[in-house]
């Protein structure tokens, strides 16, 4: 058996190394460190291929049912769809939870909608911006004939702010405090969920609910605004708000923007709210990132009440940085190849580019200089022989006192030692043989030539 592996071993010896060797001019110990190298080189080119292909199935933490965010959520799944790319929807109550899922490596998501105003120190480190998708207006209905411009009017009344882990209870909460409005206050503060804030408000059982699109369905929205019992709040204090609370931006629907035969709104309101933002992990595939803010420029491009065409998406930096990739795509759209090819065509074409023509940059001009660097170095092996050699023919021919036969053969016999020593491929035998001639014909001329007197 074990003369069997030899004979195996030898005759890879001979079929693999022996011609790389030969035809490289390498030595045998050379040319198997090169072809590990080559082999290691490739080897990483073609792990970079597979590690950076875009996965085919994408998370987003969206929202509640029925609301904007899972609204959105839909519109985007439909649209990568087209590119082959799975987005699997994961129900949230919010804002809050979305930005507790992306922050938590142990939850399988890579992108979410959080509004702004809801972060914190630690996550801004640790999560990137692909730009703010749309404006995201506070909506505060309520019930009586008095009008209602300022929040501190609501102390002592019982208010939905909206359930926990949801946007719209932190700004709520936030808004109330600087109002003088506390958790633990006279003010009954209710966590009840859209729906059911909204029916609560309707029978009576609350005084007003705090409402926006990350837990409230559209649907519900229109319900109250429909209902001439139920009035929406004109903050009076807007610009105050937004100086105040640098997150937060002055909206304003136009008398009639609702319904124009019902004339609703029937004048300006002016609105408070943050913008949102699509948040993802910084390790998100690039052509992914791509995908999604095409889907989001599909999506959210169209003018609506409350803001202009092509107003959104935009790299509004707020409380998380804007990635290098979106930055990218705002500077200048999608990468070349996927703007000409269907994504996964130009994926793939775009990872041989990246991982295997930089190979061949590196690898050919290292074929090329390996061998190089080693034949100069035999060349040296040979120079100092020759250089010994033509050195000691010199003395021969001087006839000097102290260049006695036995001394000049004792070098010669040295040079010729040395040289039998020598271990060359053999690219490099016709010059091995010519100097084991050399020293020859130097022997015979000193065997030839009579000794100094």
């Amino acid at each position: 058996m074990t003369s069997k592996k030899k004979a195996g071993g030898n005759v890879v010896n001979s079929q693999i190394l022996a011609p790389f060797a030969e035809t490289f001019g390498l030595s045998r110990s050379l040319a198997i460190t090169t072809m590990l190298l080559i082999l290691a080189v490739l080897g990483f080119a073609i792990f970079y291929f597979f590690h950076t292909a875009p996965p085919r199935v994408l998370t987003i933490t969206s929202g509640p049912h029925g609301s904007s965010f899972e609204t959105n959520a839909f519109q985007y799944r439909d649209i990568l769809a087209k590119s082959h790319v799975t987005l699997k929807i994961l129900p949230s109550e919010g804002s809050e939870e979305n930005l507790q899922r992306l922050l938590d490596p142990k939850v399988k998501v890579e992108v979410g909608f959080v509004q702004g105003g809801v972060t914190n120190a630690e996550a801004i480190s640790n999560l990137v911006s692909l730009g703010s998708i749309s404006y995201q207006p506070l909506l505060v209905f309520y019930r009586g004939s008095a009008s209602v411009g300022m929040l501190s009017e609501f102390s002592g009344k019982r208010l939905a702010v909206g359930p926990f882990g949801s946007g719209t209870r932190h700004l709520a909460l936030n808004l109330l405090q600087l109002n003088g409005i506390e958790t633990n206050g006279a003010t009954a503060l209710l966590d009840l969920d859209s729906a059911e804030a909204a029916q609560a408000l309707l029978n009576g059982s609350v005084d007003a609910v705090f409402l926006m699109g990350d837990s409230a369905s559209r649907e519900v929205m229109s319900k109250l605004l429909h209902s001439p019992e139920i009035h929406l709040m004109d903050f009076t204090q807007a610009d105050a708000y937004t100086r105040k609370i640098t997150y937060l931006n002055n909206l304003e629907i136009p008398m009639g923007a609702i319904d124009f035969g019902k004339n609703l709104p029937a004048h300006d309101v002016h609105l408070i709210g943050p913008t949102v933002e699509l948040i993802a992990r910084p390790d998100l595939n690039p052509a992914l990132s791509d995908l999604l803010l095409e889907a989001a420029r599909l999506v959210h491009k169209q003018s609506t009440v409350l803001q202009h065409k092509g107003e959104f998406p935009a790299a509004l930096e707020h409380d998380f940085p804007i990635s290098a990739d979106a930055s990218r795509f705002y500077n200048s759209g999608k990468r070349f190849l996927y703007r000409w090819f269907p994504f996964w065509l130009a994926s793939l074409v775009n990872r041989i580019l990246v991982a295997f023509v930089p190979l061949v940059l590196v690898i050919i001009p290292g074929v090329r200089v390996i061998p190089a660097i080693y034949k100069w170095r035999i060349r040296l092996v040979f120079y100092r022989r020759y250089r010994a050699l033509l050195a000691l023919e010199r003395d021969l021919l001087k006839q000097l006192p102290s260049a006695a036969p036995d001394k000049l053969n004792a070098r010669l016999d040295q040079i010729e030692q040395a040289v039998d020593k020598m271990k060359v491929p053999a690219s490099f035998a016709d010059q091995f043989y010519t100097l084991r001639q050399s020293i020859q014909f130097v022997r015979g001329r000193l065997v030839a030539t009579p000794p100094a007197k």
